[in-house]
């Protein structure tokens, strides 16, 4: 293994050799030359675009450089931070701006050599030692914020070819106390950020996940980082870092959800490397360095690649076109919607939604709160018309209500919508949980009620003499924690999720044996937790939606055998309308009638469990059903 450094100001390059650690797996070369010698800047990075270089100066401002160092185009300023994207046939760039002490962003036209106008983010109320750039999968722009005391900040700043002119905060994070760098692998939506005195972290990139972080590697005693964690560079499964005060290069292999150091290069004749971008090539990576202790620059090639890691498929996205007010709890709140359809003017229908620390909140088509009822920890709620209550026909909403391990029903103004307490039935669940209706062609109506421990209890509901009774007619069990289920009432079926394993079918009749038969099991495409199920009923094609907790999408299945899977998506921003996406989702519901405008092929309604941009107590998101159907190319 060898590396190419000069000692000195000169042009004269000395051959120096180099060891690797012996512990560390296989050969790592590097070549390195010094490059711009009169080019005094305090970061480079290559342009993502063709090969030209980018710099920035506190003294001369943002720069465009040719591959030998020569000033191509100028922004003046001071700045300090780098990273960039490639903004369709332009450069995004990022930078700080030490004069004004904000982060800002700027489309750069390479071929022209100009500039764009400025975009700046609001002044915050902590420094900003470091940023970075993400693009997602839905082309969505983003800068993550890197700042003093563990603060750190992702903003929305564009779109696909487009730099917003007011970015939009989407969440806080908690990062190292020491954080200063920071950078992204955006087809892994891996955001890598150091900490000095530790090592380096990886956190999921993507705006709707959740808070996790992982070890990329460690300082001795407990990895091989001699002294301190500095600036890196990610490739696709690789990371690249210096520890500036050992001077030495870092190599790590993604494998798994761990990562693996392949070797420790010493750069010797460096001082304090502090500055480091890499360009993959063909024989490997080409590579950016600065000497933080001189100035000098240095360029070269790293003969080493990451072996490449298999990735899942990315799953198309469907933005939401409204949402609900926030809820009134703070934590786990929102869990569970229904729809409630007026039968004379579909726009005037209602979305349920529970809240299991209040009670029931009933939302306009424009997500307006318009009625709240705190009756208690209401977990899963279900709607039917036509319900004889006593002499009135009313429709009916039935949630279960955990602090009485119960049901509690409500009646639904067939005109005003208006929902009013109509009574409670007792059930003998120890921890109560899902709940759904069955309405067959009779005209009866039947709750499943579930609790904890597998166990659905069938009630058939009536009021005959205007106060709700509850008959228990059947009773079964599934061997874990059930929550979800949907009656389709056509076909006298119930569909019930068992959280852990999967998505069963069973006769919804009383009367009839309760024979499970498996309609899809937890695996590549349905992954734990299975939470919400809805039926989608049309005269052309009736579909199962399944929220697939465990990565945040969304599942659709024929709805009737052999349950043929339509495809998966997951709910997005909406960046026109400042609507943040959906994850973490526990209930969900769909209809086929026309509510109008956006939902004339019917809505889409999930529980977002991260409220994002801005970050609040949850809710719930709405979806045009037309844009399902166009991005899984439903028949």
């Amino acid at each position: 293994m060898s590396i190419f450094l000069s000692p000195s100001r000169c042009l004269l390059a000395a051959l120096i050799s180099l060891s690797v650690t012996q512990a560390m797996a296989g050969p790592a070369n590097l070549t390195l030359t010094p490059w711009a010698p009169n080019l005094k800047v305090d970061a480079v990075a290559f342009l993502p675009t063709g090969a030209d270089r980018l710099a920035v100066s506190q003294r001369d401002g943002l720069l465009l450089l040719d591959p030998k160092g020569a000033e191509l185009a100028r922004l003046q300023g001071s700045f300090a931070s780098l990273d960039s994207r490639a903004l369709g046939s332009r450069v995004l760039v990022a930078s700080l701006d030490n004069a004004r002490q904000q982060a800002m962003l700027v489309s750069l036209d390479a071929d022209q050599r100009s500039w764009g106008q400025p975009v700046y983010l609001p002044t915050r109320d902590y420094p900003v030692n470091g940023l970075c750039l993400y693009r997602d999968e839905a082309s969505n722009l983003f800068l993550f914020l890197v700042g003093e005391e563990g603060k750190g900040e992702q903003w929305l700043v564009g779109n696909g070819a487009r730099l917003d002119a007011q970015p939009q905060r989407v969440r806080g994070l908690p990062l190292p106390p020491s954080a200063t760098d920071c950078r992204v692998d955006d087809g892994a939506h891996q955001l890598v950020v150091n900490e000095e005195n530790v090592g380096w972290w990886a956190y999921p990139a993507h705006p709707e996940a959740d808070v996790t972080r992982s070890p990329v590697a460690l300082r001795e005693p407990f990895g091989e980082i001699k002294h301190s964690a500095g600036a890196m560079a990610l490739i696709p499964a690789g990371v690249v870092a210096l520890d500036p005060k050992a001077a030495q290069l870092h190599l790590y292999q993604q494998q798994g959800e761990r990562w693996v150091a392949q070797a420790s290069l010493a750069l010797p004749g460096m001082k304090e490397p502090e500055n480091l971008d890499v360009r993959a090539t063909a024989k490997g990576l080409e590579v950016l360095l600065r000497d933080d202790d001189d100035g000098r620059l240095y360029q070269g090639q790293l003969d080493w690649q990451a072996t490449p890691v298999a990735r899942p498929a990315e799953l198309p996205v469907v933005p939401a076109q409204a949402q609900t007010e926030p809820v009134g709890r703070q934590g786990d709140a929102a869990d569970d919607p229904a729809i409630w359809i007026h039968p004379q003017q579909a726009g005037l229908s209602r979305v349920l939604g529970t809240n299991k620390k209040q009670g029931l909140l009933a939302y306009d088509l424009q997500g307006k709160l318009l009625q709240e009822l705190p009756v208690g920890r209401l977990n899963n709620v279900d709607v039917r018309p036509n319900f004889k209550l006593g002499q009135q026909t009313v429709d009916l909403a039935v949630a279960s209500n955990r602090d009485h391990n119960s049901l509690i029903l409500f009646s639904i103004d067939r005109q005003s919508g208006e929902l009013r307490e109509a009574g409670e039935i007792a059930t003998p669940l120890k921890e109560i949980y899902g709940i759904c209706l069955f309405q067959p062609a009779s005209g009866e109506l039947f709750a499943f009620a579930n609790g904890k421990d597998g166990t659905f209890l069938q009630y058939r509901l009536s009021a005959p003499n205007g106060t709700v009774q509850g008959e228990l007619v059947r009773q079964f069990k599934v061997a874990s924690q059930p929550e979800g289920c949907v009656a389709d009432d056509q076909r006298q079926r119930l569909f019930l999720g068992e959280e852990d394993v999967g998505v069963w079918a069973v006769d919804a009749r009383a009367d009839q044996p309760a024979t499970l038969s498996s309609v899809i099991k937890v695996g590549p495409q349905l992954h734990a937790d299975v939470e919400g199920l809805a039926l989608y009923q049309s005269a052309g094609n009736d579909y199962l939606v399944i929220s697939s907790q465990g990565n945040d999408s969304y599942l659709v299945l024929d709805a009737q055998p052999p349950f043929a899977a339509r495809g998966a998506f997951r709910v997005g921003l909406n960046t026109a309308l400042g609507i943040d996406g959906a994850s973490e989702t526990d209930g969900l519901e769909v209809t086929s009638v026309n509510l109008g405008g956006a939902w004339s092929e019917g809505m889409l309604v999930v529980q977002d469990g991260r409220k994002r941009m801005p970050e609040q107590t949850q809710n719930f998101k709405f979806v045009p059903w037309a844009e399902v159907t166009r991005t899984l190319k439903l028949p």
